[in-house]
């Protein structure tokens, strides 16, 4: 039996919420991570932060206009990054 393949996927994101990633939005976008097989994460400034920990999603203070690069590593990496960067450029407030 093959093992499966495991996919890296990325892409720069950018923040336009005006109020950031603030609590609720960062909850949603935790919910939508836990969705995925992958592994996500959010990388901004040199540092790692995992999609499926709130906690870590409002320590990477993802304010408007905050850059940062959305990673996914899995079977569905690519689904991942597409599906999550949608909802970050969805959120309005």
């Amino acid at each position: 039996m093959k093992p499966y393949a495991t996919s890296v996927s990325s892409c720069e994101i950018t923040i336009t919420n005006p109020l950031g990633l603030h609590a609720r939005p960062a909850a949603q976008f935790v919910k939508h991570a836990l969705r995925f097989r992958a592994e996500v994460w959010i990388i901004k400034d040199g540092r790692r932060y995992s999609a499926s920990s709130l906690i870590e999603i409002l320590r990477a203070n993802l304010d408007q206009g905050s850059t940062a690069i959305l990673e996914a590593r899995g079977r569905d990496a690519d689904e991942a990054v597409a599906g999550l960067s949608q909802l970050i450029r969805e959120f309005k407030e």
